[in-house]
């Protein structure tokens, strides 16, 4: 392995590390790591298909912690996986035949609806209630989940609030279940995202193993630590990082 190659495994492990520990302090790691990715020299597209690899070893990671607890329902979740699932499918496959500059047109505006969520308390939207399960509801429910697997498959960064707000919106369950459906479903969709990625040559299991791993460590590290006053300090500092990136891949400063 040479001195170049060993740095670029580097930059990808800390980019994990770093993404993991804000995706469960604040959330919105994985822009992080696709820029990452993109920096030590994959492609757009290879980045974006390669960081489901970390994805789906986070949610395998969370559905067993869940499962640990005497947290499941894998029938209520592989219910509304399926919807977002479908969506995920269709999702990949746009994003697959999308031209690198216009996918980065698509995640800066992406990052800037991250960043107006980090501006605002969404977790007051984020509040379980009663809810009466009219089959209109559930018709609603499903297309909700197709439109936010969609955007999971295509861009997948920054999904967990989306995903959060549309089982609130189907179930009104507590916020506890609604995290214990929502990793299952990601972990249901992105498998098979990543399945689209990989058939169509979009994966370095290399880069993706190594992140893997920086985000199972920086996740580990977030949860021993107090959390009160550190979510915060990340969220602020996310914030910059996203109006900085968004303004990059929108091509708003030329020559930057």
């Amino acid at each position: 392995m040479d001195s170049q190659t060993l740095l670029q495994l580097v930059i990808v492990l800390v980019s994990g590390l770093v993404a993991g520990f804000i995706n469960t302090m604040a959330g919105g790691g994985s822009f992080i790591t696709l820029a990452a990715l993109e920096f030590v020299g994959l492609p757009i597209g290879i980045a974006n298909g390669t960081n489901r690899i970390a994805i789906q070893a986070q949610n395998i990671a969370a559905i067993a912690g869940f499962k640990s607890k005497g947290l499941s329902d894998f029938r209520r979740s592989l219910e509304l996986g399926i919807p977002a699932t479908l969506g995920a499918i269709l999702g990949a496959y746009v994003v697959i035949d999308l031209p690198e500059d216009v996918f980065h047109k698509v995640l800066g505006v992406a990052m800037l609806l991250m960043l107006a969520t980090l501006l605002f308390d969404s977790k007051k939207l984020l509040r379980p209630r009663e809810i009466t399960m009219t089959p209109t509801r559930r018709i609603w429910g499903y297309l909700v989940l197709f439109a936010v697997g969609f955007y999971g498959g295509a861009i997948q960064a920054g999904v967990g609030f989306l995903m959060m707000a549309a089982l609130l919106l189907v179930l009104g369950e507590s916020l506890v279940r609604t995290n214990m459906h929502k990793v299952l479903i990601v972990g249901l969709y992105t498998l098979a995202a990543l399945i689209i990625f990989a058939a169509k040559g979009q994966v370095d299991w290399g880069m993706g193993v190594t992140l893997s791993v920086g985000n199972g460590a920086g996740a580990w590290i977030a949860s021993r630590m107090s959390v009160a006053k550190g979510d915060k300090l990340v969220k602020v500092v996310l914030a910059v990082m996203l109006a900085v990136m968004a303004v990059r891949y929108l091509g708003l400063i030329p020559g930057f």
